[in-house]
């Protein structure tokens, strides 16, 4: 397998950290995004929307977007299980790995992206909508704070996807100046041991 990357990127690093939890090396070949190598005929070969992260298999298969990655290597790697085991616990891990994916990962790259104008080659930055952008992902957070006094993790008493999401997401944030505050003690204390983990370096 060879997983085509960007290290400064937040949703390859989730497929990273996946990977580092399931104790899964693979050849990592880095895009540099900046300069568009992700747009050449190539890159779009192997995914028309010209997106990374993308996973591509011994026998030519390439499979993008990051949860859809993550879905085939649970498959393909069962242990540690971190999409849930039982229907009820998948269930919930799903519920909470749509949640952190829309309303903070989505909401922190367009953020980002409106704002800072690092696409603006290739896209239309729209300022306010960036900053409406990030006032919804603050407002998440008051969401994960909640969720985190009754649980040791995101989605329940066990690591999960939505874990690597959420922290991927929120060491992001701190590029448009978006951080945990010093109110929200339980965020604190699932961020502390979270970021601890040594797949958390991948």
């Amino acid at each position: 397998m060879k997983l085509y990357d960007t290290k400064t990127a937040p949703n390859p690093r989730r497929v990273r950290i996946f990977l580092a939890e399931k104790g899964v090396e693979v050849d990592s070949v880095q895009i540099d995004l900046k300069g568009g190598q992700n747009l050449s005929p190539e890159m779009r070969a192997k995914n028309p929307t010209a997106k990374i992260p993308i996973l591509e298999l011994d026998d030519g298969t390439c499979i993008s977007e990051s949860d859809a990655i993550c879905a085939y290597l649970e498959a393909v790697y069962p242990e540690p299980p971190l999409m849930g085991s039982t229907p009820l616990e998948k269930g919930v891990i799903a519920m909470w790995q749509r949640r952190v994916d829309l309303c903070l990962m989505q909401t922190v790259v367009h953020c980002f992206q409106h704002t800072t104008g690092y696409f603006s080659d290739r896209m239309t930055p729209v300022a306010e909508y960036g900053e409406v952008a990030g006032k919804d992902a603050v407002a998440f957070l008051d969401v994960l704070e909640q969720q985190l006094a009754t649980t040791k993790f995101i989605a329940g008493e066990q690591f999960s996807i939505a874990d690597i999401i959420a922290l991927c997401a929120i060491d992001f944030a701190r590029v448009v100046k978006i951080r945990i505050g010093e109110n929200q003690t339980n965020l604190q204390r699932w961020y502390a041991e979270v970021s601890s983990r040594p797949s958390a370096q991948a």
